[in-house]
Formats: C-alpha cells, sequence, structure tokens
C-alpha cells in the first residue's frame, strides 16, 4: 500500500493528426493506453524523466518542451484506503526521432488517430483525451 504519493512523469507527442500511446503492462493501469511515461528517479527534472521514459518504452527520442499540466492517480481499496497515488507532470514533447518499439514496461506502442481517442474507442487511462487536446492547443499556439 502506497500511502506517500509518488511523482511520475509522462510524455506527450503529438504529431499532426496522430498522438503516440503506450499500452501499459504494470498496475495501475495494466492493459491500458496512456503516454508513455514512468516514475521521475531522484535528482532527475520530470523533463528529464519524461525523455529517459519516452525511450525505454518507445524506442524514440524526442525534445522535452514544456510541461502541460498535472495529472493525479489515485485508487483506494474497498474501504477507502488509498492503494496508488501518483502525481505525473504532462510533458510536451516534439520532434521524435527513432523507430517505434515497444519496451519496458509497455506491451505495445502506436500512433493513433486523434478522432479515435477524443471518441473514446480505446481503454484508455484516466485524462488522455484531455492532456492530447491541451499539447494540441499548445502546438497551435506556438505555431
Amino acid at each position: 500500500m502506497t500511502t506517500i504519493p509518488r511523482l511520475g512523469a509522462i510524455a506527450v507527442l503529438v504529431e499532426g493528426d496522430r498522438v503516440l500511446l503506450a499500452q501499459r503492462k504494470k498496475t495501475p493501469d495494466a492493459g491500458l493506453w496512456g503516454f508513455p511515461g514512468g516514475h521521475v528517479e531522484p535528482g532527475e527534472t520530470a523533463l528529464a524523466a519524461a525523455q529517459r521514459e519516452l525511450l525505454e518504452e518507445t524506442g524514440l527520442s524526442a525534445e522535452p518542451v514544456e510541461y502541460l499540466t498535472n495529472v493525479d492517480v489515485i485508487r483506494h481499496d474497498a474501504d477507502g484506503h488509498v492503494l496508488v497515488h501518483y502525481l505525473l507532470a504532462a510533458v510536451l514533447c516534439t520532434a521524435p526521432r527513432g523507430t517505434l518499439c515497444a519496451a519496458d514496461d509497455v506491451s505495445d506502442a502506436a500512433w493513433f488517430p486523434v478522432p479515435q481517442i477524443r471518441a473514446g474507442d480505446l481503454p484508455m487511462s484516466a485524462q488522455v483525451a484531455e492532456v492530447m487536446d491541451l499539447a494540441i492547443r499548445r502546438l497551435q499556439d506556438a505555431g
């Protein structure tokens, strides 16, 4: 049982009309599609962690540009006790390089059309569509 929140980082990568997602192998979101990511190591920034996790889980490297938002992942047992509490820093990444291949903590990784994510056609982690849309707005504002 985790009683202290843990810090994680997720790499949000949107290219044109598609978004990169990874299917988680481990709890708390085993089997669900979400952004590549994982724990922030001691002394590591969330920007650097997102970049590292992206490479470890998908084989792609990309530039971490900015923090988009934070996502709380809190799961309780039947008695209301906290089982898992993560604070995920969502990091906008751009300019992907490399060959996409699932590795490490993911069973699959793929590019999905933005409309499919908005339609909710995949079993996804919480707030994937909202974070994706925030990334799209930031990219449009910057472009």
